[in-house]
């Protein structure tokens, strides 16, 4: 069971919500005023579901507000059907995005699919210089500090680090690193990767290469 905070200002939606994710066992808080969730104990929630157009503020000023306080997945329900609005969201430490109207199947899936990412047991470490990945608690550190990453720059981060020097292309990155079938497509993972870095290189490191017109790597 999971502890899930659904966003959306349209109550058939969040009624829907509740219907489907509580009959696979899950706890679902909803609201449909977003103004409300900045105040709330977000550490209880293991994962956000939020609607991008909503009155009084949308979700990338909400993702923008909250992100900095959580690090679980963060997955939008938006109509907005622009490749240029989905790399806005994941800009701003979005996970992934599904796309209204959607069917149930496809957000369950979607749910388990994250779920069961932040859930994999990990047994050891990775060290490389200054930089350590620690995958039991899914965490990267510089020199001891740990760097804020989202759930999906770690995923991508430990990918590549359990594979030093092999290079990947973004379709297999996303296909592997992220399990499962987003709609974003590959430019998600660019974005992705370009914060990763910029979080990594105020740290001092740049692990993560690319390799043009092929894909990335981890410095072996």
């Amino acid at each position: 069971m999971a502890r899930i905070l659904a966003i959306d200002d349209e109550r058939a939606i969040c009624d829907l919500l509740v219907r489907v994710l509580e009959r696979d066992g899950h706890e679902v808080d909803v609201t449909c005023d977003p103004t409300d969730v900045p105040a709330r104990d977000l550490s209880r929630y293991d994962l956000i579901l939020t609607d991008v157009m909503m009155p009084g503020l949308d979700g990338f000023e909400l993702v923008r507000e909250i992100r900095g306080r959580v690090d679980v997945p963060i997955v939008f329900l938006t109509a907005r059907v622009s490749e240029d609005d989905a790399v806005v969201g994941l800009g701003l430490g979005a996970d992934d995005y599904l796309r209204k109207p959607f069917g149930t199947a496809e957000l369950r899936a979607k749910v388990t699919a994250h779920l069961r990412r932040e859930r994999r047991e990990h047994h050891a470490a990775l060290d490389f210089g200054l930089v350590r990945l620690d995958l039991a608690a899914r965490e990267l550190a510089v020199s001891g500090i740990v760097v804020p990453l989202t759930p999906t720059e770690y995923a991508i981060c430990e990918f590549l680090a359990r594979r030093p020097g092999q290079v990947f292309s973004r379709a297999q990155i996303l296909e592997k690193a992220l399990g499962w079938g987003t709609e974003a497509g590959e430019d998600a993972v660019s974005v992705h990767v370009s914060n990763l870095r910029a979080k990594l290189k105020r740290g001092g490191v740049e692990p993560v290469q690319t390799v043009w017109g092929v894909g990335y790597k981890w410095r072996a």
